[in-house]
């Protein structure tokens, strides 16, 4: 494998990751592909990543302005990051999120071969208005003609767009690499929220409608026992749909927002369970970041979900709060089936989602590319 490729990774809000999947996939392939001797750029918004932090984990960061609106904050970003981009001498690019294949040419005009991931069928989600629909419904045709690469992350995706298009793709998912917390238990957040091993239930996700966080909230008013449901999370520019779910919960929901890095390690590795509603998109690195920990996963049932979590999950319909109401029932009754579940979710995580493996397949890409 060609070593010493000048590789860009760009579209996301930039590492260290503080934000989502994309953010946490370019932080572990950078480091891995900065390992393998790639020379690695990522490119990173000034308002998740210091202006001053010029490296991390081997690789070179650029950090660049955007107009944090929610409808300017990714382009305008993605604009001024292909513009550096398109003056750097580049070997290959990744750019992540298909909203932004409207500005590949202008890294193409040079010479410079790019590959798009996409990670799911962005036009269904709920929070996007018409406009917006329109845009990622354009966006999903231009990702099957621009790029010198199309990446899916799962194989449900990629038989998308190879059956509605006739584009094919290079199916790459998620990966984990689960690490014990390091820290002292007793001064970590599971003791600051007052909680206990193996005696809470988990659910990690940005607060937007496509990941049934109001459905999850609800549904728990109907689990008995006096075990905790701790929601983790939280979402911009989405206010009043939050607070239609965390006003008047179940006394017995913590809302702690966002944890991330150490904190959110801490919550994996002691969940009793991990609930994953999620109806939208492809590979969700929650959940295999869920799985990888050890959990037992109670999985909203999804094409995309069962194709990760398989006989490892756990199964509810997220439209029907009984059915995830009567799952955690039932692993709150019998903690033995968790542990069992979360042995099997284990086991399939460390087979097929290593980052180790990801970044394997994302080297022979670039190296094919160029």
């Amino acid at each position: 494998m060609k070593a010493g490729l000048r590789i860009a990774l760009l579209g996301s809000r930039g590492i260290p990751a503080r934000y989502g999947g994309y953010e946490t996939l370019l932080e572990e392939l950078a480091a891995r592909l900065t390992a393998r001797g790639f020379q690695v750029t990522v490119y990173c918004r000034s308002h998740s990543t210091p202006r001053h932090l010029t490296a991390y984990r081997g690789a070179r960061l650029v950090v660049l302005p955007t107009i944090r609106a929610k409808y300017l904050d990714t382009p305008v970003h993605t604009l001024l990051s292909c513009l550096h981009a398109a003056r750097e001498p580049y070997d290959a690019v990744l750019v992540v999120n298909y909203a932004n294949a409207l500005f590949l040419p202008l890294l193409q005009i040079g010479g410079v071969p790019v590959a798009l991931h996409v990670d799911g069928i962005e036009k269904r989600r709920a929070k996007w208005g018409p406009f917006g629909r329109f845009v990622y419904a354009l966006s999903e045709r231009l990702a099957c003609v621009l790029p010198d690469a199309l990446v899916t992350d799962a194989e449900v995706i990629r038989r998308h767009y190879l059956d509605r298009y006739g584009a094919p793709s290079v199916a790459i998912a998620y990966g984990v690499e689960p690490r014990p917390p390091a820290g002292d238990p007793a001064a970590g957040v599971v003791a600051r929220l007052g909680l206990a091993s193996r005696r809470y239930f988990l659910y990690v996700s940005r607060f937007e409608p496509e990941n049934n966080p109001h459905r999850v909230a609800a549904a728990y008013r109907e689990v008995g026992g006096d075990l905790p449901l701790v929601m983790v999370g939280g979402a911009p520019y989405a206010g009043k749909f939050i607070a239609c779910f965390t006003k008047g919960a179940d006394p017995r929901i913590l809302f702690p927002g966002p944890i991330y890095g150490e904190g959110y390690r801490e919550l994996l590795s002691h969940a009793l369970a991990y609930v994953h509603a999620t109806e939208v998109g492809g590979t969700h690195p929650a959940l295999v970041e869920a799985m990888g920990y050890g959990n037992c996963v109670v999985v909203n049932d999804t094409p995309e979900n069962r194709e990760v979590a398989a006989e490892a999950g756990l199964y509810f319909r997220a439209a029907e709060p009984a059915s995830l109401a009567a799952r955690l029932e039932e692993v709150r009754s019998d903690p033995a089936l968790a542990a069992g579940r979360g042995r099997q979710a284990a086991e399939r995580a460390a087979r097929l989602y290593s980052w180790d493996r990801v970044a394997d397949q994302y080297a022979r890409l670039f190296t094919v590319l160029k």
